[in-house]
């Protein structure tokens, strides 16, 4: 694994008054004519502050200030008002936001990609996946609104006297809470379906991550929403995530199942709805038949984008015995050809890890499942000579189930290969653990693959791609299974669960109980030869 230039286009890091050529972490990274404004987007009164520091050299990035147990009040107060005007909006307004919102983030990708790179240390490759999935989702929904919120007729009970209408009704405040992996494409995916349907959104972001967040925040008001329909808190989880649960009507969150499980309680004793994306130790299948360069570059990218700090990732790998040695050595040699690095720029394969917490949980699960005799076939080692979270792309060998590795989520970039004879021993190997969100299945015979799917206890699966085929496919709802998650995101499921469902019936000429005098025996005796009648005729 080659190095590239820790300094993008060949300049220096950062530029400031402290000699940062020699010590990078002396001055802001940004400038703060750049992040004033969008830390002005904050509410937050309470005069508390946290830096935060770049997983690229060190350098700060921001002073944070902190939010209130009254700045949920006020922010929420703020996205309540807002609320109710924007319910009254017409759908045609609203889509319309979305489309120019599309049009924004491809205008400004450049800017967006530069912060997510700072802020989370991702490769530039990896930044540019979140601008692209935002268009993608801001343009279904906008396409696709009146399919999802058009009031839907339905069968009435009695035909041609009775007129049923299901209304979609916006919840009113939406809570979503959002981690550092995918900064931008977190902040926003879920929220705009929520503003969509005629919600408003108090938003917490992770630290780490917040100036990214908070440029989303900017790029909606430009394209049109109002600006109190989105408000933005900022703090530790543990003091504000309660909060949150305690004020909203809807929660969506992203992030750990152990944090996902409080959150689900907080809004159960609340009775509102949560939709919650957690954990996953997701499995890929290479099938005998497969295409091994085709799984090979894939198996790349499953495994290492993002530094495999993405919920998605494959942390477990089956493969046939019969390709199984082949595989492999493709498989390695594409992973040692990856380039690493500290940079801005398009040239670095993956970039870093996002804290010391992430680097310490990475090596500790390496060097426990090395201790208990597994095999590094390449990697496994940090590198503090790139930067101060680098870790390098691992593959492992002989996991079993005494290591750490085997079934708890490293959320790095560490893979586990494993040999398998037969399909159905594989499969099973697959849903072993408690977690089912992604898996991926390599085989040159689509329709054998799509068969194998339904008995593989995740929420999407990739048959010939890693995970971009379900993730970038709107239309299809997106989850976990087990404990990985509730809810889905994406498609009807992602818009519908911002709405309660309101059923208008409206009846002519005949009511439900005895006319013209007649008895209520008499009543029943009608109304049971017409349950016989429509049964006859097809009726539902």
């Amino acid at each position: 694994m080659s190095a590239s230039n820790p300094s993008p286009a060949g300049g220096p890091l950062v530029e400031g008054p402290h000699d940062p050529e020699h010590d990078p972490t002396a001055a802001y990274a940004l400038e703060p004519e750049y992040v004033e404004p969008l830390l002005a987007r904050l509410v937050a009164t309470s005069g508390r502050t946290v830096e935060v520091r770049s997983p690229l050299n060190g350098a700060p990035l921001a002073h944070l200030p902190q939010s209130s147990d009254a700045d949920l009040d006020e922010a929420f107060a703020r996205a309540r008002r807002a609320q109710q005007a924007w319910a009254r909006t017409s759908l045609e307004a609203r889509s319309a936001a979305l489309l120019r919102l599309h049009d924004l983030v491809l205008d400004r990708q450049d800017e967006i990609i530069d912060l997510i790179v700072w802020e989370s240390g991702k490769a530039r490759k990896h930044a540019f996946d979140e601008p692209l999935h935002i268009a993608l989702t801001a343009r279904y929904y906008a396409r696709t609104a009146r399919q999802h919120l058009d009031p839907q007729r339905k069968l009435g009970v009695v035909p041609g006297l009775t007129r049923v209408a299901v209304n979609r009704v916006p919840k009113g405040v939406v809570g979503i809470i959002t981690p550092w992996n995918y900064p931008f494409t977190m902040a926003l995916c879920d929220g705009l379906p929520a503003l969509l349907a005629g919600n408003a959104v108090v938003a917490k972001p992770d630290a780490q991550t917040m100036l990214s967040a908070l440029l989303a925040a900017q790029l909606l008001e430009e394209a049109g929403f109002p600006r109190d329909l989105w408000q933005v808190v900022s703090g530790p989880g543990p003091e504000v995530g309660g909060g949150i649960v305690e004020r909203s009507d809807y929660v969506c969150f992203t992030g750990s199942t152990a944090t996902g499980r409080i959150i689900a309680r907080g809004c159960a004793e609340r009775l509102i709805g949560c939709s919650l994306e957690l954990g996953g130790k997701n499995p890929l299948l290479v099938l005998r038949d497969a295409d091994l360069e085709k799984a090979a570059e894939g198996a790349v990218r499953a495994t290492f984008s993002n530094g495999g700090q993405l919920c998605v990732s494959i942390e477990r790998m089956f493969v046939a015995d019969q390709v199984y040695d082949r595989f492999v050595e493709r498989f390695v040699a594409r992973t040692e050809a990856m380039t690493l690095g500290a940079t801005l720029d398009w040239d670095n394969d993956m970039g870093s890890l996002i804290s010391q917490a992430q680097l310490d949980t990475v090596t500790a699960h390496v060097e426990d499942a090395v201790a208990k005799g597994a095999r590094v076939l390449t990697g496994g080692t940090a590198r503090p000579d790139l930067g101060p979270y680098f870790f390098e792309p691992t593959i492992l060998e002989g996991v079993t189930p005494d290591m750490t590795c085997f079934g708890r989520e490293t959320f790095g970039p560490v893979v586990s290969l494993y040999r398998f004879h037969d399909e159905a021993d594989a499969i099973a190997r697959a849903n072993e653990g408690e977690y089912g969100l992604n898996a991926s299945i390599y085989s040159r015979d689509g329709a054998r693959a799509r068969a194998i799917a339904p008995y593989i206890k995740c929420g999407t699966v990739n048959i010939n791609e890693a995970f971009a085929a379900t993730f970038a496919s709107i239309d299809a709802p997106m989850g976990g299974m087990r404990q990985s998650g509730l809810g889905r995101r994406q498609g009807s499921e992602g818009i519908h669960r911002f709405t309660e469902t309101q059923s208008v019936a409206t009846q002519k000429l005949l009511r439900f109980g005895p006319m013209l005098g007649m008895s209520d025996q008499a009543y029943g005796k009608v109304m049971t030869a017409n349950l016989r009648l429509m049964k006859k005729l097809g009726r539902a």
